[in-house]
């Protein structure tokens, strides 16, 4: 512990004698109690416990977490999971982009109830007529392609096509984006595995060749003989390669 410094700058707050007798009471807190000072105290704290640093700090942070709690608790609307969740300052735009596209619809299921039903009993006339020259054995050229593929272009309504705004493509956008970067990442981390284990096994057989050429005789001096053979075999190999 430092010496006490009775005329220190970071002594504190200074607090003279007699000063719970000479207080007066102040015109905005009539109701509180007034805090009582113990006498020759010039500082907040104490010698042995500090000057209430620590103390103030945590007090101060006690503060402001109640304080998010009351307003947490304040009765705040909750979100619903369905809604969309638009940023604000474009939530105007979002909304009425949405809301005419979703006229649009309700305009074109609307055409699509009041259409007349000839188109659906031309459907059905027109594949008769394909199926009466089939027992004919003439070798004239056959088209059941249109036959088949008529019937999905005479009923629109069964078809729904879906219209996005432009919040909803830039998302769609921005997830196709993200499931590339997470395949780019995962094909990365394989290609770094990979080229790890190629270095692990040639550092390995660059070990081997090194602690073989390295043996030495018992005068200290270097083994020619296993050094001739690795090259012997060095090579056969080489040859070997070459060959086929």
């Amino acid at each position: 512990m430092a010496p006490f410094k009775k005329f220190a700058k970071t002594t504190g707050k200074h607090i003279a004698k007699n000063t719970n007798q000479a207080r007066k009471q102040q015109p905005g807190f009539k109701n509180k109690k007034p805090k009582w000072v113990p006498e020759g105290k010039i500082f907040h704290g104490s010698v042995q416990e500090g000057q209430g640093f620590a103390f103030k700090r945590k007090q101060k942070a006690q503060h402001a977490y109640n304080k998010l709690l009351r307003k947490e608790a304040s009765g705040k609307p909750v979100k619903t999971a369905f809604e969309q969740e638009y940023p604000e300052h474009l939530k105007h735009l979002y909304q009425a982009e949405a809301d005419q596209l979703r006229k649009e619809d309700q305009i074109n299921r609307l055409r699509r109830r009041k259409a007349p039903p000839t188109e659906q009993a031309s459907g059905e006339d027109r594949p008769s007529s394909h199926t009466e020259p089939q027992p004919s054995s003439s070798p004239g050229p056959r088209l059941p392609q249109p036959a088949l593929e008529e019937p999905s272009g005479l009923n629109p309504s069964k078809k729904k096509m879906r219209k996005l705004t432009s919040y909803q493509k830039t998302r769609e956008e921005y997830e196709s984006a993200m499931e590339q970067r997470a395949k780019k990442k995962e094909e990365a981390l394989r290609n770094k595995q990979q080229r790890e284990e190629a270095l692990k096994v040639y550092k390995e057989k660059k070990m081997q060749t090194y602690q073989m050429l390295c043996k030495k005789t018992r005068k200290g001096q270097p083994n020619l003989n296993l050094q001739m053979e690795y090259l012997l075999q060095k090579i056969h190999n080489k040859t070997q390669n070459q060959a086929k």
